[in-house]
Protein backbone atom coordinates (compact mmCIF):
# COMPACT_ATOMS: atom_id res chain seq x y z
CA UNK A 1 0.00 0.00 0.00
CA UNK A 2 1.59 3.40 -1.13
CA UNK A 3 1.71 5.97 1.78
CA UNK A 4 1.09 9.35 1.47
CA UNK A 5 3.27 12.39 2.92
CA UNK A 6 2.08 12.61 6.17
CA UNK A 7 2.79 8.78 6.65
CA UNK A 8 -0.66 7.89 6.42
CA UNK A 9 -2.28 4.96 4.34
CA UNK A 10 -3.80 6.39 1.43
CA UNK A 11 -7.26 4.68 0.69
CA UNK A 12 -8.34 4.30 -3.02
CA UNK A 13 -11.52 6.53 -4.03
CA UNK A 14 -14.36 4.52 -4.85
CA UNK A 15 -16.15 4.98 -8.12
CA UNK A 16 -19.03 7.00 -7.71
CA UNK A 17 -22.70 6.71 -10.14
CA UNK A 18 -23.34 8.95 -12.85
CA UNK A 19 -25.63 12.00 -11.25
CA UNK A 20 -28.94 12.25 -13.14
CA UNK A 21 -29.15 15.41 -15.36
CA UNK A 22 -32.14 16.99 -15.81
CA UNK A 23 -30.41 19.25 -18.78
CA UNK A 24 -27.69 17.37 -20.90
CA UNK A 25 -24.37 18.86 -20.02
CA UNK A 26 -21.51 19.19 -22.43
CA UNK A 27 -23.76 20.78 -25.11
CA UNK A 28 -21.94 23.98 -26.12
CA UNK A 29 -24.57 26.61 -27.47
CA UNK A 30 -27.94 25.47 -26.18
CA UNK A 31 -31.64 26.72 -27.80
CA UNK A 32 -30.71 30.21 -27.29
CA UNK A 33 -27.18 30.84 -27.06
CA UNK A 34 -26.28 30.58 -31.03
CA UNK A 35 -22.57 30.30 -32.23
CA UNK A 36 -20.73 32.75 -34.25
CA UNK A 37 -22.29 33.83 -37.43
CA UNK A 38 -19.55 32.16 -39.28
CA UNK A 39 -19.76 29.06 -37.66
CA UNK A 40 -23.56 29.70 -37.79
CA UNK A 41 -23.71 29.93 -41.14
CA UNK A 42 -21.69 26.37 -41.86
CA UNK A 43 -23.73 24.58 -39.61
CA UNK A 44 -26.91 25.49 -40.79
CA UNK A 45 -25.59 24.53 -44.29
CA UNK A 46 -25.03 21.14 -42.48
CA UNK A 47 -28.24 20.36 -41.51
CA UNK A 48 -29.91 21.92 -45.14
CA UNK A 49 -27.91 19.16 -46.84
CA UNK A 50 -28.95 16.49 -44.43
CA UNK A 51 -32.66 17.17 -45.50
CA UNK A 52 -31.77 16.73 -48.69
CA UNK A 53 -31.86 12.92 -48.53
CA UNK A 54 -35.59 12.42 -47.63
CA UNK A 55 -36.25 15.48 -50.06
CA UNK A 56 -35.13 13.70 -52.92
CA UNK A 57 -35.64 10.29 -52.06
CA UNK A 58 -39.87 10.20 -51.70
CA UNK A 59 -40.21 12.21 -54.83
CA UNK A 60 -37.47 10.00 -56.82
CA UNK A 61 -39.63 6.87 -55.49
CA UNK A 62 -43.33 8.27 -56.10
CA UNK A 63 -42.58 10.56 -59.15
CA UNK A 64 -42.07 7.69 -62.03
CA UNK A 65 -44.97 5.61 -60.48
CA UNK A 66 -47.52 8.56 -61.67
CA UNK A 67 -46.45 8.99 -65.33
CA UNK A 68 -43.93 11.69 -64.35
CA UNK A 69 -40.39 12.65 -65.39
CA UNK A 70 -37.36 14.17 -64.56
CA UNK A 71 -38.84 17.91 -64.98
CA UNK A 72 -41.84 17.05 -62.65
CA UNK A 73 -39.72 15.08 -60.42
CA UNK A 74 -37.25 18.49 -59.77
CA UNK A 75 -40.25 20.50 -59.55
CA UNK A 76 -41.78 18.45 -56.72
CA UNK A 77 -38.18 18.20 -54.78
CA UNK A 78 -38.11 22.23 -55.04
CA UNK A 79 -41.85 22.87 -53.89
CA UNK A 80 -41.43 20.03 -51.17
CA UNK A 81 -38.26 21.44 -50.39
CA UNK A 82 -39.64 24.97 -50.61
CA UNK A 83 -42.56 23.99 -47.77
CA UNK A 84 -39.98 22.24 -45.40
CA UNK A 85 -37.46 25.33 -44.95
CA UNK A 86 -41.01 27.56 -44.51
CA UNK A 87 -42.82 24.89 -42.13
CA UNK A 88 -38.97 24.89 -40.07
CA UNK A 89 -39.07 28.69 -39.92
CA UNK A 90 -42.89 28.36 -38.04
CA UNK A 91 -42.08 25.34 -35.77
CA UNK A 92 -39.54 27.50 -34.62
CA UNK A 93 -40.91 30.85 -34.76
CA UNK A 94 -44.78 29.37 -32.72
CA UNK A 95 -44.75 26.16 -32.79
CA UNK A 96 -42.17 23.76 -29.93
CA UNK A 97 -39.66 26.39 -30.87
CA UNK A 98 -36.87 23.74 -30.59
CA UNK A 99 -33.94 23.47 -33.11
CA UNK A 100 -36.65 20.50 -34.87
CA UNK A 101 -36.08 20.72 -39.00
CA UNK A 102 -39.44 20.02 -40.52
CA UNK A 103 -39.36 17.64 -43.79
CA UNK A 104 -41.74 15.52 -45.52
CA UNK A 105 -42.42 12.36 -44.16
CA UNK A 106 -41.47 8.69 -44.99
CA UNK A 107 -44.35 7.55 -43.08
CA UNK A 108 -47.15 8.24 -45.84
CA UNK A 109 -45.19 6.11 -48.47
CA UNK A 110 -47.72 3.69 -48.47
CA UNK A 111 -51.42 5.64 -48.56
CA UNK A 112 -49.53 7.86 -51.65
CA UNK A 113 -48.95 4.58 -53.64
CA UNK A 114 -52.10 3.22 -52.86
CA UNK A 115 -53.34 6.56 -54.79
CA UNK A 116 -50.92 6.34 -57.53
CA UNK A 117 -52.15 3.16 -58.01
CA UNK A 118 -55.95 3.73 -58.10
CA UNK A 119 -57.91 2.34 -61.10
CA UNK A 120 -59.29 5.52 -62.17
CA UNK A 121 -56.14 6.94 -62.73
CA UNK A 122 -55.38 4.16 -65.15
CA UNK A 123 -57.59 5.12 -67.98
CA UNK A 124 -55.17 8.40 -68.60
CA UNK A 125 -52.65 7.23 -71.54
CA UNK A 126 -50.82 10.73 -71.61
CA UNK A 127 -48.24 10.52 -68.48
CA UNK A 128 -48.92 13.96 -67.76
CA UNK A 129 -52.07 13.99 -67.58
CA UNK A 130 -51.87 11.16 -65.55
CA UNK A 131 -49.30 12.88 -63.15
CA UNK A 132 -51.47 15.60 -62.80
CA UNK A 133 -54.70 13.91 -61.94
CA UNK A 134 -52.72 11.22 -59.57
CA UNK A 135 -50.99 14.84 -57.68
CA UNK A 136 -54.24 16.45 -57.02
CA UNK A 137 -55.79 13.19 -55.52
CA UNK A 138 -52.97 12.68 -53.41
CA UNK A 139 -53.57 16.98 -52.61
CA UNK A 140 -56.87 15.71 -51.32
CA UNK A 141 -56.00 13.29 -49.06
CA UNK A 142 -52.62 15.27 -47.87
CA UNK A 143 -55.29 18.68 -46.86
CA UNK A 144 -58.03 16.25 -45.25
CA UNK A 145 -55.67 14.37 -42.77
CA UNK A 146 -53.46 17.85 -42.07
CA UNK A 147 -56.98 18.81 -40.75
CA UNK A 148 -57.11 15.94 -38.56
CA UNK A 149 -53.61 17.20 -37.32
CA UNK A 150 -54.27 20.42 -36.64
CA UNK A 151 -57.72 19.46 -34.84
CA UNK A 152 -55.39 16.74 -32.78
CA UNK A 153 -52.61 19.60 -31.65
CA UNK A 154 -54.13 22.58 -31.45
CA UNK A 155 -57.37 21.79 -29.75
CA UNK A 156 -55.48 19.69 -27.14
CA UNK A 157 -55.91 16.20 -27.54
CA UNK A 158 -52.51 15.52 -27.80
CA UNK A 159 -51.43 17.25 -24.90
CA UNK A 160 -54.08 15.72 -22.96
CA UNK A 161 -52.86 12.07 -24.05
CA UNK A 162 -48.80 13.05 -23.48
CA UNK A 163 -49.38 14.06 -19.78
CA UNK A 164 -49.81 10.73 -18.91
CA UNK A 165 -46.54 9.87 -20.31
CA UNK A 166 -43.54 8.88 -17.53
CA UNK A 167 -39.53 8.19 -18.32
CA UNK A 168 -40.29 4.86 -18.34
CA UNK A 169 -42.86 5.41 -21.14
CA UNK A 170 -40.81 7.98 -22.93
CA UNK A 171 -37.48 5.58 -23.08
CA UNK A 172 -38.77 3.03 -25.59
CA UNK A 173 -41.42 6.20 -27.33
CA UNK A 174 -37.92 8.24 -28.07
CA UNK A 175 -35.85 4.61 -28.45
CA UNK A 176 -37.70 3.45 -31.87
CA UNK A 177 -38.11 6.96 -33.43
CA UNK A 178 -34.21 6.00 -34.56
CA UNK A 179 -34.31 2.43 -34.83
CA UNK A 180 -37.67 2.51 -36.60
CA UNK A 181 -35.96 3.89 -39.37
CA UNK A 182 -33.20 0.87 -39.83
CA UNK A 183 -34.15 0.38 -43.26
CA UNK A 184 -33.29 3.71 -44.43
CA UNK A 185 -29.65 3.09 -43.06
CA UNK A 186 -27.52 0.37 -44.07
CA UNK A 187 -29.94 -1.74 -46.37
CA UNK A 188 -30.22 2.03 -48.20
CA UNK A 189 -26.35 2.53 -47.90
CA UNK A 190 -25.60 -1.29 -49.29
CA UNK A 191 -27.41 0.17 -52.60
CA UNK A 192 -23.60 1.09 -53.53
CA UNK A 193 -21.45 -0.67 -51.56
CA UNK A 194 -18.15 1.08 -52.96
CA UNK A 195 -19.17 4.60 -52.32
CA UNK A 196 -21.77 3.70 -49.14
CA UNK A 197 -19.51 2.05 -46.62
CA UNK A 198 -16.63 4.71 -47.07
CA UNK A 199 -19.08 7.53 -46.32
CA UNK A 200 -20.28 5.47 -43.30
CA UNK A 201 -16.23 4.62 -42.63
CA UNK A 202 -14.89 8.37 -43.13
CA UNK A 203 -18.09 9.53 -41.29
CA UNK A 204 -17.11 7.63 -37.86
CA UNK A 205 -13.00 8.32 -38.48
CA UNK A 206 -13.47 11.99 -38.63
CA UNK A 207 -16.29 12.92 -36.11
CA UNK A 208 -14.72 10.18 -33.21
CA UNK A 209 -11.21 9.53 -33.95
CA UNK A 210 -9.49 12.48 -35.78
CA UNK A 211 -9.43 14.53 -33.28
CA UNK A 212 -6.94 12.61 -31.79
CA UNK A 213 -4.16 12.99 -34.02
CA UNK A 214 -5.05 16.84 -34.59
CA UNK A 215 -4.74 19.58 -31.70
CA UNK A 216 -6.66 22.40 -32.56
CA UNK A 217 -8.20 25.44 -29.96
CA UNK A 218 -11.93 24.80 -31.46
CA UNK A 219 -13.82 21.47 -32.19
CA UNK A 220 -13.55 21.72 -36.44
CA UNK A 221 -13.78 18.10 -37.25
CA UNK A 222 -16.54 16.50 -35.21
CA UNK A 223 -18.52 19.43 -35.64
CA UNK A 224 -18.55 20.21 -39.18
CA UNK A 225 -18.40 16.01 -40.00
CA UNK A 226 -20.75 15.91 -42.29
CA UNK A 227 -19.48 18.30 -45.21
CA UNK A 228 -16.14 16.55 -44.61
CA UNK A 229 -17.54 13.40 -45.58
CA UNK A 230 -19.65 14.46 -48.34
CA UNK A 231 -17.11 16.69 -49.76
CA UNK A 232 -14.50 13.10 -49.76
CA UNK A 233 -17.12 10.56 -50.61
CA UNK A 234 -18.95 12.11 -53.35
CA UNK A 235 -15.36 13.38 -54.84
CA UNK A 236 -14.55 9.46 -54.74
CA UNK A 237 -17.67 8.84 -56.29
CA UNK A 238 -17.12 11.49 -59.30
CA UNK A 239 -14.14 9.70 -59.95
CA UNK A 240 -15.35 6.51 -59.94
CA UNK A 241 -18.10 7.80 -61.97
CA UNK A 242 -15.67 9.25 -64.79
CA UNK A 243 -13.77 5.93 -65.12
CA UNK A 244 -17.01 4.16 -66.82
CA UNK A 245 -17.28 1.94 -64.44
CA UNK A 246 -20.91 1.80 -63.95
CA UNK A 247 -21.64 1.90 -67.80
CA UNK A 248 -22.47 -1.50 -68.49
CA UNK A 249 -24.17 -1.70 -64.76
CA UNK A 250 -27.94 -2.35 -64.11
CA UNK A 251 -29.71 0.28 -64.34
CA UNK A 252 -30.44 0.33 -60.70
CA UNK A 253 -26.77 0.63 -60.06
CA UNK A 254 -26.24 3.21 -62.50
CA UNK A 255 -29.47 5.06 -59.96
CA UNK A 256 -27.77 4.45 -56.88
CA UNK A 257 -23.81 4.87 -57.94
CA UNK A 258 -23.47 7.38 -60.36
CA UNK A 259 -23.24 11.34 -59.68
CA UNK A 260 -24.73 12.11 -63.33
CA UNK A 261 -27.93 10.26 -63.40
CA UNK A 262 -30.30 11.79 -61.20
CA UNK A 263 -31.26 13.91 -63.80
CA UNK A 264 -32.41 16.73 -61.86
CA UNK A 265 -29.30 19.55 -63.11
CA UNK A 266 -30.40 19.14 -66.25
CA UNK A 267 -34.01 19.43 -65.46
CA UNK A 268 -34.21 22.00 -62.93
CA UNK A 269 -35.12 25.81 -64.05
CA UNK A 270 -32.56 28.14 -63.25
CA UNK A 271 -35.75 30.33 -60.82
CA UNK A 272 -38.61 28.57 -59.99
CA UNK A 273 -41.38 29.88 -57.31
CA UNK A 274 -43.47 27.20 -56.26
CA UNK A 275 -47.13 28.30 -55.69
CA UNK A 276 -50.28 26.58 -54.46
CA UNK A 277 -52.20 24.38 -56.68
CA UNK A 278 -49.62 25.01 -59.53
CA UNK A 279 -50.69 21.04 -60.54
CA UNK A 280 -54.55 22.63 -60.50
CA UNK A 281 -57.27 22.05 -57.88
CA UNK A 282 -57.16 19.10 -55.58
CA UNK A 283 -59.73 16.60 -55.73
CA UNK A 284 -61.27 14.19 -52.95
CA UNK A 285 -61.68 10.98 -51.97
CA UNK A 286 -63.07 9.62 -48.59
CA UNK A 287 -61.23 6.18 -48.60
CA UNK A 288 -58.18 7.28 -49.53
CA UNK A 289 -58.40 9.95 -46.61
CA UNK A 290 -58.81 7.82 -44.00
CA UNK A 291 -55.77 5.98 -45.00
CA UNK A 292 -53.77 9.14 -45.26
CA UNK A 293 -55.46 10.34 -41.83
CA UNK A 294 -54.15 7.07 -40.42
CA UNK A 295 -50.35 8.41 -41.36
CA UNK A 296 -50.70 11.85 -40.55
CA UNK A 297 -51.98 10.13 -36.64
CA UNK A 298 -48.29 7.89 -37.04
CA UNK A 299 -46.30 11.00 -38.14
CA UNK A 300 -47.58 12.28 -34.74
CA UNK A 301 -46.14 9.83 -32.71
CA UNK A 302 -42.94 9.77 -34.48
CA UNK A 303 -42.70 13.89 -34.52
CA UNK A 304 -43.56 13.56 -30.80
CA UNK A 305 -40.29 11.38 -29.99
CA UNK A 306 -38.20 13.50 -32.51
CA UNK A 307 -39.12 16.62 -30.09
CA UNK A 308 -37.74 14.70 -27.06
CA UNK A 309 -34.73 13.99 -28.63
CA UNK A 310 -34.20 17.74 -30.37
CA UNK A 311 -34.85 19.05 -26.57
CA UNK A 312 -32.53 16.53 -24.91
CA UNK A 313 -29.64 17.69 -27.30
CA UNK A 314 -30.45 21.50 -27.16
CA UNK A 315 -30.25 21.10 -23.50
CA UNK A 316 -33.95 22.26 -22.69
CA UNK A 317 -35.97 20.98 -20.08
CA UNK A 318 -38.18 17.67 -21.16
CA UNK A 319 -40.89 19.26 -23.07
CA UNK A 320 -44.08 20.23 -21.69
CA UNK A 321 -47.47 18.23 -23.05
CA UNK A 322 -48.82 21.60 -23.89
CA UNK A 323 -45.88 22.58 -26.24
CA UNK A 324 -45.56 19.11 -28.30
CA UNK A 325 -49.40 19.69 -29.03
CA UNK A 326 -48.66 23.09 -29.81
CA UNK A 327 -46.04 21.48 -32.07
CA UNK A 328 -47.55 18.84 -33.34
CA UNK A 329 -50.47 21.21 -34.62
CA UNK A 330 -47.90 23.15 -36.77
CA UNK A 331 -46.73 19.68 -38.36
CA UNK A 332 -50.51 19.83 -39.24
CA UNK A 333 -49.86 22.95 -40.81
CA UNK A 334 -47.08 21.80 -42.79
CA UNK A 335 -48.69 19.03 -44.07
CA UNK A 336 -51.72 21.22 -45.08
CA UNK A 337 -49.18 23.57 -46.92
CA UNK A 338 -47.78 20.39 -48.61
CA UNK A 339 -50.87 19.62 -49.82
CA UNK A 340 -51.61 22.96 -51.53
CA UNK A 341 -48.23 23.22 -52.80
CA UNK A 342 -49.00 20.04 -54.86
CA UNK A 343 -45.84 17.93 -52.49
CA UNK A 344 -46.47 14.15 -52.67
CA UNK A 345 -46.02 13.76 -49.07
CA UNK A 346 -47.06 15.19 -45.78
CA UNK A 347 -44.53 16.49 -42.83
CA UNK A 348 -42.99 15.26 -39.67
CA UNK A 349 -40.10 16.44 -37.57
CA UNK A 350 -36.30 15.19 -39.00
CA UNK A 351 -35.42 12.42 -36.84
CA UNK A 352 -31.94 12.60 -38.93
CA UNK A 353 -31.51 16.74 -38.00
CA UNK A 354 -32.22 15.79 -34.22
CA UNK A 355 -28.94 13.17 -34.26
CA UNK A 356 -26.90 16.06 -35.64
CA UNK A 357 -27.37 18.27 -32.95
CA UNK A 358 -25.67 15.07 -30.84
CA UNK A 359 -23.03 15.46 -33.43
CA UNK A 360 -22.07 19.46 -33.13
CA UNK A 361 -23.39 19.82 -29.65
CA UNK A 362 -24.90 22.59 -30.99
CA UNK A 363 -28.61 22.53 -30.69
CA UNK A 364 -28.86 26.62 -31.52
CA UNK A 365 -32.69 27.59 -33.00
CA UNK A 366 -30.81 30.13 -34.91
CA UNK A 367 -28.52 27.51 -36.64
CA UNK A 368 -32.00 25.77 -37.53
CA UNK A 369 -33.71 29.00 -38.87
CA UNK A 370 -30.32 29.57 -41.18
CA UNK A 371 -30.91 25.86 -42.59
CA UNK A 372 -34.75 26.93 -43.53
CA UNK A 373 -33.18 29.81 -45.24
CA UNK A 374 -31.05 27.74 -47.17
CA UNK A 375 -33.79 25.27 -48.02
CA UNK A 376 -36.20 28.37 -49.07
CA UNK A 377 -33.42 29.69 -51.72
CA UNK A 378 -32.12 26.53 -53.00
CA UNK A 379 -35.91 25.61 -53.53
CA UNK A 380 -36.12 28.61 -55.42
CA UNK A 381 -32.65 28.95 -57.44
CA UNK A 382 -33.20 25.44 -58.74
CA UNK A 383 -29.96 25.01 -60.63
CA UNK A 384 -27.98 25.47 -57.46
CA UNK A 385 -30.27 23.59 -54.97
CA UNK A 386 -30.08 20.37 -57.94
CA UNK A 387 -26.24 20.36 -57.47
CA UNK A 388 -26.17 19.50 -54.01
CA UNK A 389 -29.52 17.41 -54.43
CA UNK A 390 -27.71 15.33 -56.74
CA UNK A 391 -25.79 13.43 -54.06
CA UNK A 392 -25.70 9.84 -53.99
CA UNK A 393 -28.36 8.62 -51.73
CA UNK A 394 -26.08 6.05 -49.97
CA UNK A 395 -23.85 8.51 -48.57
CA UNK A 396 -26.79 9.94 -47.28
CA UNK A 397 -27.45 6.47 -45.77
CA UNK A 398 -24.36 6.49 -44.00
CA UNK A 399 -25.11 10.00 -42.11
CA UNK A 400 -28.46 8.18 -40.94
CA UNK A 401 -26.84 5.33 -39.99
CA UNK A 402 -24.94 7.51 -37.07
CA UNK A 403 -27.61 9.87 -36.72
CA UNK A 404 -30.90 7.83 -36.14
CA UNK A 405 -27.84 5.80 -33.51
CA UNK A 406 -28.24 9.10 -31.96
CA UNK A 407 -31.75 9.72 -32.05
CA UNK A 408 -32.24 5.96 -29.97
CA UNK A 409 -29.73 7.07 -27.40
CA UNK A 410 -31.29 9.95 -26.39
CA UNK A 411 -34.31 7.23 -25.57
CA UNK A 412 -32.11 5.62 -24.00
CA UNK A 413 -31.07 8.18 -21.51
CA UNK A 414 -34.67 8.31 -19.78
CA UNK A 415 -33.28 5.34 -17.62
CA UNK A 416 -31.29 7.00 -15.64
CA UNK A 417 -34.78 8.42 -14.17
CA UNK A 418 -36.13 4.79 -13.39
CA UNK A 419 -35.42 2.03 -11.20
CA UNK A 420 -33.63 -0.36 -13.42
CA UNK A 421 -33.70 -3.05 -10.31
CA UNK A 422 -37.46 -3.12 -10.66
CA UNK A 423 -38.81 -6.44 -12.06
CA UNK A 424 -41.95 -4.39 -13.44
CA UNK A 425 -39.42 -1.75 -15.25
CA UNK A 426 -38.19 -4.77 -17.04
CA UNK A 427 -41.19 -6.05 -18.05
CA UNK A 428 -42.29 -2.90 -19.64
CA UNK A 429 -39.38 -2.15 -21.42
CA UNK A 430 -38.80 -5.93 -22.18
CA UNK A 431 -42.28 -6.54 -23.93
CA UNK A 432 -42.36 -2.82 -25.38
CA UNK A 433 -39.03 -3.07 -27.72
CA UNK A 434 -39.53 -6.36 -28.62
CA UNK A 435 -43.39 -6.00 -29.94
CA UNK A 436 -41.95 -2.71 -30.88
CA UNK A 437 -39.84 -4.74 -33.39
CA UNK A 438 -42.25 -8.35 -33.93
CA UNK A 439 -45.53 -6.57 -34.68
CA UNK A 440 -44.24 -4.03 -37.75
CA UNK A 441 -41.87 -7.33 -38.80
CA UNK A 442 -45.17 -9.30 -39.18
CA UNK A 443 -47.30 -6.56 -40.79
CA UNK A 444 -44.42 -5.86 -43.37
CA UNK A 445 -43.92 -9.54 -44.79
CA UNK A 446 -47.32 -11.07 -44.12
CA UNK A 447 -50.29 -8.90 -43.91
CA UNK A 448 -50.37 -7.97 -47.78
CA UNK A 449 -50.04 -11.04 -48.85
CA UNK A 450 -53.12 -12.91 -46.37
CA UNK A 451 -55.38 -9.88 -46.29
CA UNK A 452 -55.33 -7.77 -49.52
CA UNK A 453 -58.51 -9.43 -51.26
CA UNK A 454 -60.33 -9.84 -48.80
CA UNK A 455 -60.93 -6.29 -47.45
CA UNK A 456 -60.87 -2.97 -48.68
CA UNK A 457 -57.47 -1.45 -49.92
CA UNK A 458 -57.74 1.26 -48.20
CA UNK A 459 -58.76 -0.11 -45.00
CA UNK A 460 -55.92 -2.30 -45.33
CA UNK A 461 -53.95 0.62 -45.73
CA UNK A 462 -55.11 2.18 -42.91
CA UNK A 463 -54.13 -1.14 -40.12
CA UNK A 464 -50.56 -1.24 -42.28
CA UNK A 465 -49.18 1.99 -41.42
CA UNK A 466 -50.07 2.17 -37.86
CA UNK A 467 -49.44 -1.52 -37.20
CA UNK A 468 -45.47 -1.07 -39.34
CA UNK A 469 -44.22 1.61 -37.52
CA UNK A 470 -42.02 0.70 -34.95
CA UNK A 471 -42.21 4.01 -33.09
CA UNK A 472 -46.21 3.80 -32.58
CA UNK A 473 -46.58 0.35 -31.63
CA UNK A 474 -43.44 0.15 -29.14
CA UNK A 475 -45.02 3.49 -27.65
CA UNK A 476 -48.91 2.49 -27.49
CA UNK A 477 -47.38 -1.26 -25.48
CA UNK A 478 -45.11 1.11 -23.32
CA UNK A 479 -47.96 3.53 -22.39
CA UNK A 480 -50.62 0.85 -21.73
CA UNK A 481 -48.45 -1.05 -19.56
CA UNK A 482 -46.99 1.85 -17.84
CA UNK A 483 -50.34 3.33 -17.44
CA UNK A 484 -51.78 -0.03 -15.65
CA UNK A 485 -48.82 -1.26 -13.98
CA UNK A 486 -46.55 1.27 -12.32
CA UNK A 487 -49.73 3.79 -11.60
CA UNK A 488 -50.65 1.39 -8.07
CA UNK A 489 -48.32 3.18 -5.64
CA UNK A 490 -45.88 5.61 -4.41
CA UNK A 491 -43.12 3.00 -4.96
CA UNK A 492 -44.36 1.99 -8.47
CA UNK A 493 -44.72 5.90 -9.51
CA UNK A 494 -41.12 6.22 -8.39
CA UNK A 495 -39.94 3.27 -10.00
CA UNK A 496 -40.89 4.67 -13.71
CA UNK A 497 -39.92 7.92 -12.45
CA UNK A 498 -43.07 9.63 -12.40
CA UNK A 499 -42.62 11.79 -9.22
CA UNK A 500 -39.85 13.15 -10.67
CA UNK A 501 -42.03 14.00 -14.20
CA UNK A 502 -44.67 15.18 -12.72
CA UNK A 503 -43.09 18.81 -12.00
CA UNK A 504 -42.66 18.67 -16.14
CA UNK A 505 -46.50 18.19 -17.20
CA UNK A 506 -47.45 21.69 -16.76
CA UNK A 507 -45.79 24.22 -18.13
CA UNK A 508 -46.05 26.87 -15.33
CA UNK A 509 -44.76 24.50 -12.91
CA UNK A 510 -40.90 25.03 -14.25
CA UNK A 511 -39.58 28.56 -14.51
CA UNK A 512 -36.97 27.33 -16.96
CA UNK A 513 -39.84 26.24 -19.31
CA UNK A 514 -40.18 30.31 -20.61
CA UNK A 515 -36.50 30.33 -21.33
CA UNK A 516 -36.69 27.42 -23.68
CA UNK A 517 -40.09 27.68 -25.04
CA UNK A 518 -42.54 30.97 -24.81
CA UNK A 519 -43.89 32.58 -27.74
CA UNK A 520 -41.85 35.33 -29.48
CA UNK A 521 -43.28 39.28 -29.37
CA UNK A 522 -45.21 38.78 -25.93
CA UNK A 523 -47.84 35.83 -27.87
CA UNK A 524 -47.88 33.84 -24.36
CA UNK A 525 -50.11 36.50 -23.46
CA UNK A 526 -52.49 35.66 -26.44
CA UNK A 527 -52.13 31.92 -26.08
CA UNK A 528 -51.49 31.22 -22.46
CA UNK A 529 -49.98 28.18 -21.43
CA UNK A 530 -51.83 25.46 -19.78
Amino acid sequence: MAQSEGGGNKKPQEAQPHLVKEQLPGVQYCINSPPPWPEAMALGFQHYILTLGMTVLIPTMIVPQMGGGNAEKAKMIQSLLFVSGLSTLLQSWFGTRLPAVVVGSYTYIIPTISIVQASRYSAYTDPYERFTQTIRGIQGALIVSACFQMVIGFFGFWRNATRFLSPLSVVPYVTFTGLGLYRLGFPMLAECVEIGLPALIVMVFISQYLNRYTCTKRPIYDRFAVLFSIASVWLFAQILTSSTIYNHKPESTQTSCRTDHAGLISSSPWVYFPYPFQWGSPTFNAREAFAMIAASLVSLFESTGTFYAAARYGSATPVPPFVISRGTGWVGVATFLNGMFGSVTGSTASVENAGLLALTRVGSRRVIQISAGFMIFFSIFGKFGALFASVPLPIIAALYCVFFGYVSSAGLGFLQFCNLNSFRTKFVLGLSFFLGISIPQYFAEYYHLKHESTSPRWLNDMVTVFCMSHTTVAALVAFILDLTLSREDDASSNDSGLQWWEKFTLYNADVRNDEFYALPCSLNELFPAI
